[in-house]
This record gives structure tokens, C-alpha cells and sequence, in this order.
């Protein structure tokens, strides 16, 4: 059972529209799975994003009051009255058309007609109209993809084609809208949307986490411990990071907003991590100065000192 979306944003029934814009806004900056580490934040914050696109909309709000979790059922062009004694319905309740419709109510073949063939004689809705289901695919990025964002032609099965605008800085697990791109509705029922959700693919060079991004940065032992303005591979181009002098294999030097883009707050940082790197086959000259250092250096390794 659906939780009510009153509940799920905090909010009383009378709630306006600034405060419904306020309960969610906070909602989904503490739910939202790029902030949150709690283990159902996509599914929390997917059911705070419903609830509010139900109750920010006055008609669909209407409707779920009316309804509750049973106003996606409801033909449009229907309220639900308490039947009168003459009603088909009994005393159960019946249906009749809102105010402006011709005629105060409609009998069962007029409400069930399109179930076996029928047509309605207004122009009005049907019963069986009904919005289609929302679907959901896939969207693989690379990381450098992901980053730049752009236009993309998506194929899907059936030969389905769409270009797609990606929003540089889109991170794993974000839902990208194409709306009426879903299941067709049934009768005159609008179709679903499609939501897109973007896997970033593993990249031998970059690690996410959220839109923080680390990489590692191989440095000479003569860098390491003299320091040295190093270029470092990004998504975005090679900027330089000034490396400390007496830096270790393991240091995490940060580029501050060097990241992911955001696409309404800060973007991520970037990390790069220290790889000491030596001379797989050292020239002659090299290998004679590496052996005077040994011979007059004092640092043990393995004392830190």
C-alpha cells in the first residue's frame, strides 16, 4: 500500500503551496541518493518526488483527496456522489458527470459501454480511458559522457529511436524525463513517460563517488621529494596541482570543484593520489646516482624518518 503523500512530505491537508514547495525542497536535499548514504534514499526520494508532483498539481490533488490512492482509476470527467435511491448503485454510492456535463448521471451501459463495445454517446471521457504506465531504460555514459553531457540518439527495443539531451554532471542512478515517451494510455488516456536511468560505466581511470572524482597521479621519487607543478588527467581537460615536497605514495591532493558538474548547486572535487613512481630500467647515470644516494642518505622507510 502507497504511503498518503500528506505523510510522506510531513505537510497537513491544508497545506498551500509554499509549504508543500518548502516540505519537499528539504525532503529531497536529505533523501536525495547523491547526498544520502542511506541504503533506500533512491526509493525514499522517488516516493517524496511523487508526492509532490500529485499534490503540487490543484486538479490531481483534488482528485487524490477525493480518492486517495485510487484517483489514477477515476475517468476524468467523473466525482463520485452518494447514489440516491434510484441509483443502480444502491446505497453504495454511484457516479455522475461534473457540473456542466449534460444530464446528472449516467446508467451502466453508458459507463461500462467501451467494455463491451460500446460508444459513448457524449464527447466527454470514458471509463475505460486511462493514462499509461510510466517505463524505464537504461542510459550507459562513459564517465567523460557524463561529464560533458550533450545530445544523444538512444535506440531501444522495438526500434525505437529518441535524441536525448544529457545534463552535463548527470550521476549514476539520476533519472533523465521524456515524457509521453512511456505505454500508450488506453483510450483517450495520455501516454506515460520514460525515464532514462544513467549507469555510468567503470572507467581504468576515474572513480566516482557521487560527483567526486579520484584519480591517481604517478609522480618521480625526485618530485616526490623535491615537490613539482604536476599535470593531472581530468574529464574536463589537464590541469596542474602543485605537489608538496616530501609527498608519499597515498597523498590526496584536491582540486577543489574539479569534479562532476552540478547542475544547481557546487560541482564535486576532484582527488588525485600520489603513485611514486621509479625507473623501470634506469640509464647507467641514473642507476650511479640512485647508488651515491643510497650510500649517503639517512632515511629509513620503514621508521618514517
Amino acid at each position: 500500500m502507497a504511503r498518503d503523500y500528506y505523510e510522506v512530505l510531513g505537510v497537513n491537508r491544508d497545506a498551500d503551496a509554499d509549504e508543500l514547495q518548502r516540505a519537499f525542497r528539504t525532503l529531497a536535499r536529505r533523501h536525495h541518493p547523491d547526498i544520502s548514504r542511506s541504503p533506500d534514499a533512491e526509493e525514499r526520494f522517488k516516493e517524496i518526488n511523487e508526492a509532490y508532483h500529485v499534490l503540487s498539481d490543484p486538479e490531481t490533488r483534488r482528485r487524490y483527496d477525493r480518492y486517495g490512492a485510487d484517483y489514477r482509476r477515476v475517468p476524468e470527467g467523473y466525482e463520485r456522489e452518494p447514489a440516491g435511491a434510484g441509483s443502480p448503485f444502491g446505497q453504495g454510492g454511484g457516479w455522475s458527470s461534473r457540473p456542466g456535463d449534460a444530464g446528472g448521471g449516467i446508467d451502466l451501459e453508458d459507463l461500462f459501454g467501451d467494455l463491451f463495445g460500446g460508444t459513448r454517446a457524449r464527447g466527454g471521457p470514458s471509463w475505460t480511458d486511462a493514462a499509461g504506465a510510466d517505463r524505464e531504460a537504461e542510459l550507459t555514459l562513459t564517465v567523460e559522457e557524463a561529464y560533458r553531457g550533450g545530445r544523444r540518439t538512444v535506440s531501444l527495443r522495438g526500434d525505437r529511436s529518441f535524441d536525448v539531451d544529457v545534463p552535463a554532471g548527470v550521476v549514476d542512478g539520476q533519472r533523465i524525463r521524456l515524457a509521453g515517451q512511456g505505454a500508450p494510455g488506453r483510450g483517450r488516456g495520455p501516454a506515460g513517460d520514460l525515464y532514462l536511468v544513467v549507469r555510468i560505466a567503470p572507467d581504468p581511470h576515474y572513480r566516482l563517488d557521487g560527483r567526486d572524482i579520484t584519480v591517481d597521479l604517478p609522480i618521480s621519487p625526485w618530485e616526490a621529494t623535491l615537490g613539482a607543478e604536476v599535470p593531472v588527467d581530468t574529464p574536463g581537460g589537464r590541469p596542474t596541482v602543485a605537489v608538496p615536497p616530501g609527498s608519499s605514495s597515498g597523498r590526496k591532493l584536491r582540486l577543489r570543484g574539479q569534479g562532476m558538474p552540478g547542475r544547481r548547486g557546487q560541482p564535486g572535487d576532484l582527488y588525485a593520489v600520489v603513485k611514486v613512481s621509479v625507473p623501470r630500467h634506469p640509464s647507467p647515470r641514473e642507476r650511479e646516482l640512485f647508488e651515491e644516494l643510497a650510500r649517503v642518505s639517512t632515511f629509513d622507510p620503514r621508521r618514517g624518518r
